[in-house]
């Protein structure tokens, strides 16, 4: 019997993938200075770029407004091209 995942922890299927590190690293935002921003733990912030967690709409939303950027530069349902890859 399948078992049902963990409420709020992702399964293969649902993973979303995002670029919050790389946006924190481009603005020189810590993990702890955007979880306090966004009203969230600093360790969800850490789950989130690690893809152990996705986040519910609203906080996709804010990190995104966060960010100033569209939420599908910030997430997606398709890994995100490695920077400096060749395009293939």
């Amino acid at each position: 019997m399948a078992s049902e995942p963990t409420p709020g922890r992702t399964t293969a299927a649902e993973t979303v993938h995002n670029r919050i590190a790389v946006l924190r690293t481009e603005r020189g935002v810590s993990r702890r200075q955007l979880a306090e921003a966004l009203g969230v733990h600093y360790q969800t912030v850490g789950y989130l770029e690690r893809g152990e967690y996705s986040p519910s709409l609203h906080l996709a939303l804010r990190i995104a407004a966060f960010f100033d950027v569209p939420v599908e530069v910030a997430f997606s349902l398709e890994p995100f091209p490695r920077i400096g890859a060749p395009p293939g």
